[in-house]
């Protein structure tokens, strides 16, 4: 940074400052570990020497906070991956199934809303197209944050319902699928080409939650890559030139991980090594009935507390997910 032309490409500059921010802050959160660690054993010593109730309870509640706040700390020594640090982009598509599947896709919605929440992301929605009756057809959440990618990543893929449903008069129990995409939010360095004859672009009325317009002019953006058929939209903005340059980036950042699962299933298959399909793959169920229990397939990690989950509380199921994919490495 004290290059004198430091600051001649000042997208990069800020990449480089936002790394050496994130580098200082894990720095210091080790050293405050190390001094709350210290600062415990010497009230151990000074117990040991002269007991006292009082401080032993108070020995007692600051280690269990330590203990809480290793953990976190070893969750996040765990994204070392070149994006793990980046915002994460996050979109919700529930299967066949009509309201059934629609309304599992708003809880999932709800789900990731209160887990950003609770570890201090920001949620922005970038597109919102609403059921027919009740749920989603469809959601693109951007989520700001440091390690957001990291975490949020062991999310992609098919996660299934099983629960009396509300909306069967005659109280069956249904099953409902909702594929859960997830994609780092790409910096300017990475250089994806997208050649323009390839895109086919709409636009559109944006509308939010219930419907309502959030304004009366063609300003959402939908874009479609031919020849991979992906497609990316974005009405978060009310300039039309602002939204298609949010669903460019959305595309390059798609286009980009496509690539990289290409090169990933290749790789594996000179190993010989049969690789899950991550696009289709049932990762996790969430069975509310005939008992209480969320089980992720690929860890086997699983908790018969739902509703913590669907308020959630995810810590343990991404905790597992990184752990298996260290082992893995």
């Amino acid at each position: 940074m004290a290059d004198p032309t430091f600051w001649d490409n000042a997208e990069h500059a800020q990449t480089v400052i936002n790394a050496n921010n994130a580098n200082k802050e894990t720095y210091d959160q080790f050293n405050q570990l190390a001094e709350e660690l210290e600062e415990l054993e010497v009230m151990l010593e000074m117990i040991q020497e002269e007991p006292d109730a009082e401080m032993e309870d108070e020995l007692s509640e600051r280690m269990h906070k330590l203990n809480d706040k290793m953990a976190t700390y070893e969750l996040a020594m765990l994204l070392d991956e070149p994006y793990d640090r980046n915002n994460a982009i996050i979109e919700l598509h529930p299967g066949a199934g009509g309201t059934e599947s629609q309304d599992w896709g708003s809880m999932l919605l709800r789900m990731y809303t209160r887990f950003c929440e609770q570890h201090g992301y920001t949620v922005e929605t970038l597109d919102y197209q609403a059921g027919d009756e009740a749920g989603i057809k469809s959601v693109t959440l951007l989520i700001k944050g440091h390690n957001a990618y990291g975490y949020l990543k062991s999310e992609k893929g098919v996660h299934r319902l099983v629960r009396i449903s509300p909306f069967d008069s005659a109280k069956r129990r249904h099953t409902s699928f909702c594929s859960v995409d997830v994609m780092p939010e790409l910096d300017g360095n990475i250089d994806v080409e997208i050649n323009s004859d390839d895109l086919k672009i709409d636009t559109y009325r944006a509308s939010g939650a219930g419907g309502q317009h959030i304004n009366k002019t063609e300003s959402a953006v939908r874009i479609t890559h031919i020849p991979t058929g992906t497609v990316v939209a974005s009405q978060a903005q009310r300039s039309q030139l602002k939204n298609r340059e949010q669903a460019m980036g959305m595309l390059k950042a798609k286009l980009y991980q496509l690539e990289v699962e290409k090169k990933e299933q290749e790789a594996a298959a000179l190993r010989g090594e049969q690789m899950e399909i991550g696009w289709g793959s049932q990762i996790r169920s969430y069975v509310f009935h005939p008992y209480s229990m969320v089980k992720d397939h690929r860890t086997n990690f699983e908790t018969g507390n739902v509703q913590a989950v669907m308020d959630g509380d995810l810590d343990g199921f991404i905790d597992a997910f990184l752990k298996l994919k260290l082992n893995q490495k």
